[in-house]
Order: C-alpha cells, then structure tokens, then sequence
C-alpha cells in the first residue's frame, strides 16, 4: 500500500520500515562487533558453497532453457507493450543503458584478473595451469561466468516485471511479477515480503561492485599519480561518487543515467581499440574466436559441473572448493544484482518483442562481454606466456591493480598512460551509473512500482548505498573483498526462490495477456 501523504509519501511504508530497520541493525550491528559480523559472514558463505553450489548451477542454466525456449516459441513474437508500440529507445543508446547496468563495474574488475587466476592456479576444466592449454581453458571459463548465464539471470526479473507492466498493464514492481502466481496475496504480507527480499538483495548486490569499483580507481589513482591505496582513501571516493549518482538519479532516467551510459560505450570503444591496436592483436582475435567456439562446444559441460565438498563445515572453509572462490560468486552475484539490473532493463526495453528481447539482452550482450574479455584477458595472458610477465604477480598482491598492471608490462609509453586515464574515467563513470541506477531501482520497488520516486526517497537510498558498501569495506579489512563477494552471495539465496515462481509467471501472465482491468483493481487496492 503506497500512500499518499506523511514523510512516507510515495512509497510503501511497512516495507520500508522493515528493510532500513534491518539495514540499520547490520550496519551498527557489524560496526560494533566487526570481529563477530566478519566471521559471521564468512561462515555464510561457507554454508552456502557447500550446500548450495548445486542449486546456484541448476538454477542458472534452467533460466537459459527457458528464455531460449520462451524466444523460440510463438510467446516471441508478442511486444512487450501494446501491439502496435515501438520502442522509445535506440538500439545503441537501449544497449548501452543495458551493459552499463548489467556489467559495467563487474567486468572492469575481473576481465584481466580471472583469466589470468585460471591461467595460473589451473581449474576444474583444465588438465594443467601455466601453458596454453591451460590459459584456452581459462579463456572458456571466463566467458561461461560472463556470458549467457549472466545475462539470462537478468533477463528472468527483468521479463517478469515488463510482462506484467507492459502487457498485464500492472506497476512495474518486484511483488506484482508473482501476480499471475499468488493473485490478490501479490497485496498482502507475501507481496510485502518479496518487496524486502527484493531489496536486501539489490542493495548488497550494488555495494558489492560500488567496493570493487572504489578498489580499482584507488589503484588507479596509485598507478597514474602515487595516491596511496588505504581504506581512508577508498571511503573518500565512496562519498564523493555518491554524491555524483545522487546528482545522477534526481536528473532522471532520460538525462543524467542515458548520458553517462552513452558515455560508458563509447570509452568501452575506444580502450577495446586501444587493445586491438597496441595490444598483440592476433592473440586477441584468436583468443575470441577459438574461445567462443570451446564456449559453445563445452555450454553442456560447463552447465552442469557440480563440485564436491571436501569434508564438512567444521572442517573446512569455502575457500576450499573451486566454485566457491568463483561460480557460486558469480551466480550468487547475478542473482543478487538481478532486482536492480531486472527493473532497470524492463524500463529501457518497453515496445520490443520478446523474441528480440532476449536476442539483445542475452545474446548480444555476451557477445560484447567476450570480446571485452579477449581484448583484456587476452592481452595479460600474451604478457604472462611470451611478455615479460608481472601481470600474475600484480593480481595475486593486489587484484585491483590487474588493469593497470597489463597497461604498464605493454611498455607503450605515454599511449599506455592515457590509457589508464582513460580506464579510470570508466570505472568511475560505471560506478555512477551502477550507483545512480540502483538508486533509482530500489525507489522504485519501495514505491510498488513508480518509475518517477521522489527525490527524497532517492536521496535517502543513495546514500545508504553507499554507507554500506563503505561498512563492508571497513569490516572486511584485509579480506574486503571476499566479504564484499560473500554479503551478495548470501543476500541472494532467497530472491533466486522467487525467481523460480517468476518464470511460472511469465508463462501464465503471457496466456493471461493484455488485462487493463487489472490495473483497476490496482489502483482500487492501493487507494
């Protein structure tokens, strides 16, 4: 129930109240006891590695079913909209909104760093590590946990919510995707419910990336100008860039978020090229193409690997286990961003069909990941096995600075400077976009599904963000960023159950279609 005056004007207060009472009884709580909450947190995702990877492997790789299948039935065809509605946005501009959203901060980060841990420590598709057998099958890997899983994990909430706001002519949030499911109870305490779920799991999703963006630019700013890497320093840069997303996010979705997005894609651009350019270019291409092909030809394999746990909880930790240090991450992280990521989408893509809904988000998105990969991952592992190395040595002392390791063992000269440059404006422009989208995704689900929250609210929710994700930096210590990994990881275990109930209701609310007198009943209900 949205209501209509008070200082909980525009938005539902009961879930509200319920998500920043807890939000501030983790953030005292871990405060207080950071010794505690840091164990607590770590023995969580021990637990959920252990007794959860299968469930975090199956689930994704059925979500990859169902959208392939669902694109190539007649449901495909349909619009998300009326009939005869067309999409407001470009292709470029609806893409770049979309990549910003889903991968921007995230794949920065790792593109460079993963294929290059696979390379050297070897995995679970690999028969060796450290020759290039073993850095083609980290190649393959890299792609799996940023390819089609990834973006079909997004593309589950994201369909949901337009399905049900498009066609169903309902409000574009979380608990009304589970209306073809549960009915009227959508209004009650399980609507409620899936609200609160909804946004736990966004905000330790945002502040996941928001910590690993921060690390990078920190880095950054050590590589390019000497600034020292400190956990002051890196709470400094949380506050000023949430400042820029909350001037963001009051600009709106059609200023502030579509232009720093546009901006996004272009410097993407122009540092792939930088790569192709001055990179070892036919590596690069190779690594693609035959990377791709290994991709497709171990989907199968690579979709239903389970990994054994070594012994009990007792005995052992996640850091024991191979999916626990990544899949599980990944998949957990996915999930947990897929709230923020799913509303955001389902708002740029109105007016297309579903069939070329799922072609975009899945199919041409993991294209763009792959290729960012290659040109990245690809260049640091030509380093690592025919340069002079050091890449590997700067991931395992600092993963953050992975990026601007390979800048510097490319020996381009001033090219390879502006580089850097350039690479840290693009973190920090994903940071804001990341940030400034959350905002705004998070406003919207509290508000039951208004795409224009108010300001206030907007402000309030940008900055506990950020408060978040500066107390898990604190907390984490010298282990931030496996308690950065591990609070997404958590957080998204019960969402990846309504995510489940959401599939069956994209398929009923399709068979249900167009039904304004839904909207109706709505509105009645919210009055």
């Amino acid at each position: 129930m949205v209501i209509q005056n008070g200082p909980f004007r525009g938005i539902n207060p009961y879930t509200s109240l319920i998500a920043s009472s807890v939000v501030i009884l983790f953030v005292v709580g871990t405060l207080v006891f950071p010794d505690a909450a840091s164990e607590w947190i770590q023995n969580a995702r021990t637990f959920v590695t252990f007794y959860a990877n299968w469930w975090y492997v199956l689930l994704a790789g059925c979500f990859l079913v169902f959208l392939v299948g669902l694109a190539a039935s007649p449901y495909g065809r349909l619009r998300l909209g009326d009939e005869h509605e067309r999409p407001k946005y470009s292709y470029f501009t609806w893409f770049a909104m979309v990549y910003a959203a889903g991968q921007g901060i995230g794949i920065i980060f790792w593109s460079i760093a993963e294929p290059v841990f696979h390379y050297l420590d070897g995995s679970p598709f690999a028969a060796s590590a450290g020759d290039q057998a073993a850095a083609r099958a980290a190649m393959e890997v890299t792609f799996f946990h940023w390819g089609l899983n990834a973006w079909a994990i997004y593309s589950i909430v994201a369909l949901a919510l337009a399905v049900v706001a498009y066609r169903m002519k309902m409000p574009l949030g979380i608990r009304y995707t589970l209306y073809p499911v549960l009915g009227q109870r959508v209004y009650g305490w399980p609507g409620a419910a899936v609200d609160v779920v909804a946004v736990f799991a966004t905000l330790f999703g945002i502040a996941t990336s928001l910590g690993l963006g921060v690390q990078q630019i920190n880095s950054g700013l050590n590589s390019l100008w000497g600034v020292p890497v400190t956990a002051g320093v890196q709470l400094i840069l949380i506050a000023a860039i949430t400042v820029l997303a909350l001037m963001s996010v009051l600009s709106g979705l059609d200023r502030g978020i579509r232009y720093l997005s546009e901006i996004n894609m272009w410097l993407t651009v122009v540092l792939l090229a930088f790569f192709l350019t001055w990179g070892p270019t036919q590596y690069v291409l190779q690594s693609l193409v035959v990377g791709l092909w290994d991709y497709a030809a171990g989907l199968l394999a690579l979709n239903t690997y389970v990994e054994s746990a070594p012994g009990t909880v007792a005995e052992h930790g996640w850091q024991d286990m191979w999916q626990g240090w990544w899949t599980v991450f990944y998949w957990g992280w996915w999930i947990s961003w897929a709230p923020f990521v799913g509303v955001f989408v389902a708002r740029v893509s109105r007016g297309r069909t579903i069939r070329e809904f799922v072609l975009g988000v899945v199919g041409v998105s993991t294209l763009l990941s792959c290729v960012w990969i290659a040109a990245y991952g690809g260049t640091a592992l030509h380093i690592e096995m025919f340069g002079g190395g050091g890449v590997g040595d700067a991931v395992y002392d600092n993963t953050a600075m992975a990026l601007y390791a390979t800048f510097t063992a490319m020996d381009v000269g001033t090219i390879g400077f502006w580089a850097g440059v350039i690479g840290t404006i693009l973190v920090t422009t994903y940071f804001v976009t990341s940030s400034d989208s959350g905002t705004l995704v998070l406003t919207t689900i509290l508000s039951e599904g208004d795409q224009n929250p108010l300001h206030r609210h907007r402000s309030i929710w940008g900055i506990g963000q950020g408060v978040i994700a500066a107390v898990l930096l604190v907390v984490g210590g010298e282990a931030a960023l496996s308690t950065l990994q591990t609070a997404s990881i958590v957080a998204a275990l019960p969402f990846s159950l309504i995510m489940v109930l959401m599939c069956v209701g994209i398929v009923r609310g399709l068979a249900m279609g167009s039904q304004p007198e839904i909207a109706a009943t709505v509105g009645s209900t919210a009055d």
